[in-house]
């Protein structure tokens, strides 16, 4: 399948990295790296593993379908593969179906795997981020007809990384969610969690007045050190994040 441009990928996009895409069915990566350990060879190791990943997902759906279908938390055979297990296990602390996670593992997969080749390392998979940096870096929160839209960023320090930075929507993008939020974004360090939260947190989101329960449902949960929901011109935060100008 071609590459095609998602607008809101420049809000992730940071000038001193070099981004390469990766593409595998519906796996879809922007992986920024230091631009002198960029290489066509740390491409095609990238998209070996996440083929390597998939097979193992794909083969363990086939042998139990309820893992890709339930939309309450589905606990895996023994031998399941770890990314599968892993989802399962963060999907179980939100209180969401498995599959919730599926953009956050492969991002945390593909990053963890990364960092042993660059000390600065951001992959972000249909908005959902794993985040490893030596410097304060600044990511851009895209809330879609919002008027916060491409306004605000979240300002991350070095120490607070490796870091997931997920986002759930019910008016932008194909991922299923119950809610009407905007954006509900979720920090942890794994980024596995945070995006199992976040679909957790927007589907309790109807109107602006849920946010702030909302914020602190996903705050409340062990693992969760920052959660933004933002609905219409309406934003509720909670836990450690600092919100700053957004500068394109």
């Amino acid at each position: 399948m071609d590459y095609v441009e998602r607008s809101y990928r420049r809000q992730f996009r940071q000038e001193d990295l070099t981004y390469f895409q990766v593409v595998v069915r519906q796996t879809d990566l922007s992986v920024g790296v230091r631009r002198e350990r960029f290489s066509l060879e740390l491409t095609r190791w990238v998209e070996e593993m996440v083929r390597e990943q998939r097979v193992q997902l794909e083969n363990y759906i086939e042998s139990d379908p309820v893992f890709l279908q339930a939309l309450i938390p589905h606990a895996v055979r023994p031998d399941a593969p770890p990314i599968a297990a892993d989802m399962a296990d963060a999907a179980h602390r939100a209180g969401v179906g498995p599959m919730a996670a599926v953009a956050g593992a492969f991002a945390q997969y593909i990053g963890r795997a990364l960092i042993r080749r660059s000390k600065d390392v951001i992959v972000e998979n249909g908005g959902d981020i794993y985040l490893r940096s030596t410097r304060q870096r600044r990511i851009g929160i895209f809330a879609g007809n919002s008027a916060l839209s491409n306004r605000i960023a979240l300002e991350i320090r070095p120490e607070d990384t490796p870091i997931g930075i997920c986002t759930s929507s019910g008016t932008v993008g194909p991922s299923l969610s119950l809610g009407k939020a905007d954006a509900s974004v979720i920090l942890s360090p794994s980024a596995i969690l945070a995006d199992a939260v976040a679909t957790a947190a927007g589907n309790l989101v109807q109107s602006e007045e849920d946010i702030q329960s909302a914020v602190e449902f996903a705050a409340g949960i062990d693992g969760v050190t920052g959660a933004l929901i933002i609905k219409g011109d309406h934003l509720a935060a909670c836990g450690k994040l600092k919100l700053v100008p957004l500068i394109i």
